[in-house]
């Protein structure tokens, strides 16, 4: 940087802020770091008491945090978002859809062991609505070498750190199991708590069907929503390790395999999700749900829904990776998802 007089300044970069103290009025930079001086300035610049100004003398391979920041911003906005505008070298990134926000974490990292720039943001795998604030990226400090930028960009190369996958419109098919529901001894209280679930993401019900402990009856029933357009099964209840719960083999007879049976999430550890593939068609997620998404405020369900919504293809170690953070605290006031829950190891 260089001194100059002030009313030379115009054009140029303050590498300071000036501040204006009115005794028992304010007290505020009234000029910040990085601002690019004008004509009109020159008089305020004066009444201030600044009769020099230290500039910003660009330099070969030096870029300004307004112009470093420009770049951090196109390697980090992905699709259904926008920025904020640029203000001492500092960006934000603002959702424009619903969605599931993803986030490339390994060039996350990498771009944030750069130094001298750093990106912020929330938790990915996780609902986002319009308007949300997804991350918050800064230059450090004012001039920043346009090698570092360039090593952000190699980082980069290939696709943004941030998108948001959009939800799809699906049609859910619910198998609730369970001889003490079929034969009306007791009254289901299962489906109600599903049908709630999907409608916080606009699912529309396709089909309800309703078997005892019978596995045949039970494939039969996930079979014909199948058949019925349903691209999503959901089956309640026989999820236990009990020997006359059988709904897990009848979504094996279904769909040929389970991704898992089982997750290390509480409540919602005997979660089991399973695919059924048709040569040309969508990939279809069959879940069995365990008793705790039906008394318990926030599951494993929770956390998966959303992801399969936008069409994510879950596998085993997605759901493996849900340990560290999958402990939910039952909170007497429920924050979900502004809280540690489903919020665990890196993938």
């Amino acid at each position: 940087m260089k001194l100059i007089k002030t009313e030379d300044a115009v054009g140029h970069v303050l590498c300071h802020d000036i501040t204006q103290i009115i005794k028992g009025v304010t007290k505020d930079a009234v000029f910040r770091k990085g601002h690019i001086v004008t004509e009109e300035d020159i008089p305020v610049l004066l009444s201030v008491g600044k009769e020099n100004l230290y500039v910003w003398e660009k330099e070969e391979g030096m870029l300004h945090e307004n112009d470093a920041a420009e770049i951090l911003r196109q390697i980090c906005q992905g699709e259904h978002m926008h920025p904020s505008d640029v203000k001492e070298g500092k960006i934000e990134l603002i959702a424009d859809i619903d969605g599931v926000l993803k986030i490339e974490r390994e060039k996350l990292r990498k771009v944030n062991s750069l130094g001298e720039i750093m990106i912020a943001s929330r938790h990915g795998d996780f609902p986002v609505k319009k308007g949300d604030k997804l991350a918050g990226t800064r230059v450090i400090p004012l001039v920043i070498s346009e090698e570092k930028m360039q090593q952000a960009k190699d980082v980069t190369a290939g696709g943004a750190i941030f998108n948001i996958l959009p939800y799809k419109k699906k049609k859910a098919g619910i198998v609730t199991t369970g001889s003490e529901v079929y034969y009306h001894r007791i009254k289901d209280t299962f489906t109600p708590v599903i049908e709630e679930k999907l409608a916080e993401y606009d699912i529309e019900i396709g089909g309800h069907e309703i078997c005892n402990d019978d596995p045949q009856m039970i494939e039969n029933a996930i079979r014909s929503l199948l058949a019925d357009g349903c691209d999503m099964i959901v089956c309640t209840g026989g999820m236990s390790v009990d020997p006359d719960d059988r709904t897990p083999y009848a979504i094996r007879q279904v769909t040929g395999e389970i991704v898992s049976y089982g997750a290390p999430v509480l409540p919602g550890a005997m979660f089991l999700l399973a695919y059924y593939r048709e040569e040309g068609k969508e990939v279809i997620p069959v879940l069995g749900l365990p008793g705790c998404v039906m008394y318990s405020k926030r599951t494993i369900f929770d956390l998966v829904l959303p992801r399969l919504t936008v069409g994510e293809i879950l596998t085993a170690e997605d759901l493996n990776t849900l340990g560290e953070g999958g402990l939910c605290l039952n909170c007497p006031e429920c924050t979900f998802p502004n809280c540690g829950f489903g919020k665990g190891g890196t993938r």
